[in-house]
């Protein structure tokens, strides 16, 4: 028999999960530690601790294909989807904005599927090896930095000498160690943050919407950029390439699901190294790193007892996580899985029609004033503060024509001070 009421709470989940993705700076665990607080009430109502999961659950699993939309179109990224903002806005200042949700989704979908057929494996050789782990964590994030930095080649100017890429890896240096310190520096001070309207501060908000979201809107506030009218352009990556990506996104979610700390973000610059990931196959797995990582977190709840997001956090508050309720929560997962599928293109296609239609300069603006007035609600004047800053670091690496992925040190370098 069908419980309808499980039934209503992943609809509503879903729903909330939508609305997180669309609305930048409205993350999931504002709705969680909501619902956390309204716990007891909603028990004395009759509603069990796993129908509550179901809703935390669900929404994390709508947000992580809905917030590319936002990134993509509008430049304002959260935590996860930091990274998604420069070849997704590449690729919709083509023409291409619905390609580039397309792609993200795609990887979010393909993802689950990978992850599925890698839970029994990863489990067993994570739990088996954790304590090991977990001694080389910093040495890991420092080797990834150091291999990023060395990637770096800077833009290609016909006739320039060899010794210029020195130049570019040296920027790039200073850009990682110059983020990192802003990075150690707010983290070490977040107990400053205070919002005025009594909501729970995240130190993430500020500092990534000023790296990856103000600054790129200051420097098209700077041009004559125009949203272009988008097209239906298909999917033309290879196979191979199609499947590595969501290979690699997968394996990243993972990653980032065992590993305390390791954001997403992070996990996908992983997941780039190697070899210079095209646009589109950036895309796909940046998308299943953050889906993955949803369900992988479920799977180290129940395997290590540890909550590594949000989500996570708030199911180990409500119930104890058995073999039966991760069984059922996984089947929610590919259900859910599939509607933000299909969902999300649907929204991609509107949302493309509506943004072609606006003036971009005056979007760009609209968009700056709500970050900044979502900061001082959310952080205060320390807040904004450290947004200024952080968009200031931000500016740095356009104007100095190398990638913006090496401002990631704001979330790396913490992380290797605190492990090594």
């Amino acid at each position: 028999m069908i419980d309808l009421i499980l039934v209503g709470c992943i609809a509503l989940g879903f729903v909330l999960g939508i609305l997180s993705g669309l609305m930048p700076g409205l993350h999931l665990n504002n709705f969680a530690a909501l619902l956390l607080a309204l716990s007891p009430q909603l028990l004395a109502q009759g509603l069990t601790p796993f129908q509550m999961a179901s809703i935390i659950l669900a929404a994390s699993i709508s947000q992580t294909f809905f917030d590319a939309i936002p990134a993509i179109f509008l430049g304002a990224p959260d935590s996860e989807t930091a990274l998604t903002v420069l070849p997704g806005q590449r690729l919709m200042l083509e023409g291409r904005g619905i390609e580039a949700v397309r792609l993200s989704a795609l990887g979010s979908a393909g993802s689950i599927i990978i992850a599925l057929f890698l839970m029994v494996p990863v489990s067993w050789a994570v739990s088996s090896y954790y304590d090991y782990l977990m001694k080389y964590v910093g040495v890991l994030l420092l080797a990834i930095a150091m291999m990023m930095i060395q990637s770096e080649r800077g833009p290609w100017i016909e006739g320039q000498g060899s010794l210029v890429y020195w130049k570019y890896k040296t920027i790039a240096a200073l850009l990682f160690l110059t983020s990192g310190l802003l990075g150690v520096f707010a983290f070490g001070h977040e107990d400053l943050l205070s919002s005025p309207l009594g909501l729970e501060p995240q130190v993430l908000l500020p500092l990534l919407s000023g790296i990856f979201g103000a600054s790129s809107l200051l420097l098209s506030l700077s041009t004559d950029t125009e949203i272009p009218e988008q097209e239906e352009s298909a999917i033309k990556l290879p196979i191979v390439t199609l499947a590595r990506a969501v290979f690699s996104g997968s394996l990243g979610g993972s990653l980032v699901a065992w590993i305390p700390g390791v954001s997403p973000s992070v996990a996908s610059i992983a997941t780039r190294l190697g070899s210079p990931a095209s646009p589109e196959e950036f895309l796909v797995s940046i998308g299943g790193v953050n889906t993955a990582n949803a369900l992988f977190s479920l799977v180290a709840l129940y395997v290590i007892d540890k909550a590594r997001s949000g989500a996570a956090a708030a199911i180990q508050e409500l119930m104890a996580l058995d073999q039966s309720a991760l069984a059922q929560m996984i089947l929610i997962v590919i259900i859910v899985g599939a509607a933000s599928y299909i969902a999300t293109i649907g929204t991609a296609r509107a949302a493309a029609r509506a943004f072609s239609a606006l003036n971009y300069r005056m979007l760009c603006m609209v968009v700056l004033a709500f970050l900044v007035a979502m900061t001082a609600a959310f952080t205060g004047l320390f807040g904004l503060f450290i947004f200024f800053l952080s968009t200031v670091v931000g500016l740095i690496a356009p104007v100095a024509g190398i990638h913006k992925t090496h401002a990631m040190g704001v979330l790396m370098v913490p992380l290797i001070v605190h492990y090594i």
